[in-house]
């Protein structure tokens, strides 16, 4: 019998081609290049906009994705299913498209982009494009075929690097080309970003023609459909709250921070430093991809609620080891980003513990929607939402960017705990809770015994630092061996 959480985990590392490998390249190549062509307020301007990104893909997908995955996996209807769905994203991110092209003047004012209605129009058309196409990638994830995955995934986002490299780095220089005075003009500036973003969601739409067009062999059906919706409207209030929670401070900034204090520049420089988390980001990110279409198949195993626990328990234990490494080492980190930027580096070890946190919840997550019981979830998002907008609200004009960072931090935990006491009593897992508090405050000795002693620069620091990763890594698999030997045997 293959380990199942080895097997998830394997999951997980093939899925990271497709999501790591393209955000690797991307914060690798496009923040560091990003960071040191434009200007913090230009930056600050990327940093809304993909905000607003944020929000609009959860009202665009409104659930359907999970729900998708809820209803095909353990069904002789896949494909079914799949035509409704696809078909139900395709009107809406149509109308979507249309509406924002025509009403894009109302619309670009009122976020304060007059002048500039065509990003609103460019913006539209990506989330539309990347909403429609998230159930042709549902489908390959459904059918485990991440290679596939990850190489459209790697395309695309090779694509947008080598657009946004070509327009805002060799034709500025080039102005006497052909080509650059054809398809280059200096005013749309960072508009550029978009415009290459938007070629490679297109490029993207184009390779997944196949998976689409399976979708025709098939009928509409509105008794799916409604069952689809009835079970996925719940999850877009849940994913309208968790957008709040994640890009809220990245809108409420610009507003909130006084004038005199350069809030695009300050916008700028907490998105930059947000990305300092990348790692934790991607690797949540990975794990999302493998595990919920993971959880759903192991629904009815005889130990399915004691592999949830165990999951949890290594999944942190990867989280925290994520922690460890961007922080011991955040001096060369980050040099990614431009020297301007890096004021704001003091966040970055709330973000990457936000990040984790928020991992923690989506692990969690599962007790409600097996149960079918999606409306708590909706709840429990809801009340970080709000938790969010208050911390937000209150301690912005103080503390600005810094303040964003905490709210993070502060919402996703009291997720957790919320979840948690009400998963003991509608779906109970024997999460291994001492076990996992031992090691959050074993990464938390290590990180502040960093702060305090190894700041300096001298001989053997980074000797100590490796020698406290291992520590903490040989504390783990001492006290974890026993468990993954025990799915050898089919336990």
């Amino acid at each position: 019998m293959k380990n199942p959480i080895k097997q998830l985990f394997g999951q997980t590392a093939v899925y990271g081609l497709g999501i790591v490998m393209p955000r690797v390249l991307n914060y690798l190549l496009l923040t560091p290049f990003y960071t040191r062509i434009f200007e913090r307020s230009e930056y600050g301007v990327i940093t809304e906009l993909y905000a607003y990104v944020v929000f609009l893909l959860v009202i665009l997908t409104y659930g359907m994705e999970t729900g998708y995955f809820r209803y095909a996996s353990d069904s002789h209807k896949k494909e079914n299913i799949y035509t409704n769905v696809l078909f139900s994203l395709f009107v809406t991110s149509a109308v979507f498209i249309g509406a924002v092209v025509i009403w894009s003047g109302k619309i670009g004012a009122m976020a304060g982009y007059a002048g500039h209605p065509e990003y609103i129009r460019w913006l539209a058309m990506i989330v539309g494009i990347d909403a429609f196409t998230s159930i042709p990638f549902a489908r390959i994830r459904l059918y485990d075929r991440a290679v596939k995955y990850a190489l459209i995934r790697i395309a695309e986002v090779s694509v947008n690097i080598m657009l946004n490299f070509f327009f805002l780095y060799y034709c500025p220089r080039h102005p006497e080309s052909q080509i650059v005075a054809i398809v280059y003009r200096e005013e749309i500036g960072v508009g550029y970003v978009l415009i290459s973003n938007l070629a490679a969601s297109i490029f993207k739409l184009s390779l997944l023609t196949g998976e689409i067009f399976r979708a025709f062999r098939n009928r509409i059906e509105p008794a799916i459909l409604g069952r689809l919706l009835k079970y996925s409207y719940p999850l877009l209030i849940a994913g309208m709250a968790g957008t709040i929670n994640e890009a809220l401070d990245r809108v409420l900034l610009k507003h909130l921070i006084p004038p005199d204090q350069a809030p695009m520049e300050q916008l700028g420089i907490y998105g930059a430093n947000y990305k300092m988390a990348v790692l934790m980001t991607l690797f949540v990110q990975m794990f999302k991809y493998a595990a919920e279409p993971f959880f759903f198949s192991r629904a009815s195993d005889k130990n399915a609620r004691r592999l949830y626990a165990d999951v949890m328990t290594f999944f942190v234990v990867a989280g925290l080891f994520i922690f460890l490494l961007v922080n011991l080492y955040l001096d060369y980190f980050i040099l990614f980003i431009g020297e301007n930027f890096r004021e704001g580096a003091h966040i970055v070890p709330v973000v990457l513990m936000a990040n984790l946190v928020m991992g923690i919840f989506f692990s969690l997550s599962i007790w409600y929607k097996l149960t079918n019981k999606t409306l708590y979830g909706a709840v429990l998002v809801t009340a970080g939402a709000l938790v969010t907008v208050i911390v937000n609200v209150m301690f912005i004009p103080r503390y600005g960017y810094t303040a964003s960072a905490w709210g993070h931090l502060i919402s996703y935990s009291l997720m957790v705990v919320l979840s948690y006491l009400w998963s003991k009593k509608h779906y109970p897992v024997p999460y291994r809770i001492a076990r996992i508090i031992t090691y959050i405050l074993l990464t938390l000795m290590i990180f502040y015994f960093n702060q305090l002693f190894l700041q300096d620069d001298f001989r053997w620091r980074e000797v100590v630092r490796m020698a406290l990763m291992i520590m903490f890594g040989t504390f783990v698999y001492l006290r974890e061996k026993g468990t993954l030997n025990s799915y050898k045997y089919g336990g």
